[in-house]
């Protein structure tokens, strides 16, 4: 006797759990139907600085249904990596690079990946001939986080990140699309309240409005994404955030609620954080070794090495300008122009 689509659903949430997920939810491939206006906002007023992929393929992005038109349910899942600790603590050590807590241990797209493609797997197996999949982690032109609000898992709060009451919001998202038509959740309700806590923990005041994000000054594009110079207004601002920035995220109240992280993978790859001068004295061999399997691999040498100037130059620490000074004749003009920049601060 075959097997319903309610039932199928509960088994599916039950295997989702023991995959080690979060949470769960599903919604329709058109659930998001004004995400398209307001991506098409972001890029209209250039919020999106230089990521030109987030201006291509709007349409899809805009309407899961139109990524692939078969599809009639998203299955969403958040897998947690809550760290056990306050990662803001880095901040206060100078000689210290201060990495976003998503990237401290191996790359989450591996492993949050495998975990969508055994669960897909088994949807197949327990779904019967004919089930199709398609899995998604942060990579293909979906929108994940206005989807996982669709779906119930949470809301997008005033840091525009995704947040749940039961999670908090450091959490990954996955995505399974299907041509099952499996019951759908209800949206969950936004519930940041009167809470500004996000837009008052951001160094560089990258939200022009709650709910609103302006790239161009968010720290972890500045340091992940964006090419060529920081505007020296800008990187005075980073302090010693060399990868990414967890300000917003940290500042969270609901995070009282956070779900421990279960994956052994997303623990810290160093027992301490890295020491600005090694980072500095980097080839790109060096680099390429030190972080392999790592998300900081895809930035390259030269993007982490301006990063550790910009942080060697707001350390305060004039023992750390010998690091700096070795660079400033680099063969990158980024990182050589950064070297000099942070060497005039230290001396």
């Amino acid at each position: 006797m075959p097997i319903s689509t309610s039932e199928l659903r509960g088994r599916l949430a039950a295997r989702a759990q023991d995959e080690g997920f979060t949470a769960m939810g599903i919604c329709a491939p058109d659930a998001i139907p004004g995400a398209a206006e307001r991506l098409a906002a972001f890029v209209a007023e250039g919020r999106h600085g230089q990521m030109a992929w987030m201006a291509e393929r709007m349409a899809w992005r805009g309407d899961p249904a139109a990524l692939w038109p078969e599809a009639r349910s998203v299955i969403m899942l958040a897998e947690s990596y809550a760290p056990d600790h306050d990662p803001r603590g880095v901040l206060a050590r100078p000689d210290r690079g201060a990495v976003s807590v998503y990237a401290q241990g191996k790359d989450y797209h591996d492993l949050v990946k495998k975990r969508l493609k055994r669960l897909g797997r088994w949807l197949i197996d327990a779904a019967g001939a004919g089930t199709q999949i398609k899995v998604f982690v942060d990579t293909a032109p979906v929108m994940e986080k206005p989807l996982a609000a669709a779906a119930g898992l949470g809301w997008q709060g005033k840091h525009t990140n995704l947040l749940g009451r039961g999670f908090g919001n450091w959490v990954f998202l996955g995505a399974i699309f299907t041509t099952l038509d499996l019951p759908k959740d209800t949206p969950a309700r936004e519930a940041c309240g009167s809470c500004t806590a996000c837009l008052d923990a951001c160094p560089t005041a990258a939200f022009p409005a709650p709910f609103q994000l302006d790239a161009r000054r968010c720290i972890s594009y500045l340091t992940i994404e964006h090419r060529g110079p920081v505007e020296p207004e800008l990187r005075a601002l980073m302090g010693n955030r060399i990868y990414g920035c967890d300000d917003c995220l940290a500042a969270c109240p609901w995070n009282k609620f956070a779900a421990a992280a279960h994956e052994i993978g997303y623990a810290p790859r160093e027992a301490e954080p890295p020491l600005l001068a090694e980072l500095a004295a980097l080839d790109d061999a060096a680099f390429r070794a030190r972080f392999a399997g790592s998300p900081i691999k895809r930035i390259g040498r030269d993007r982490m090495v301006r990063n550790v100037a910009y942080a060697i130059g707001n350390s305060g620490l004039p023992e750390l300008a010998p690091a700096v000074a070795a660079l400033t004749g680099d063969p990158d003009p980024t990182v050589a122009e950064a070297a000099a920049w942070a060497l005039a601060r230290l001396t």
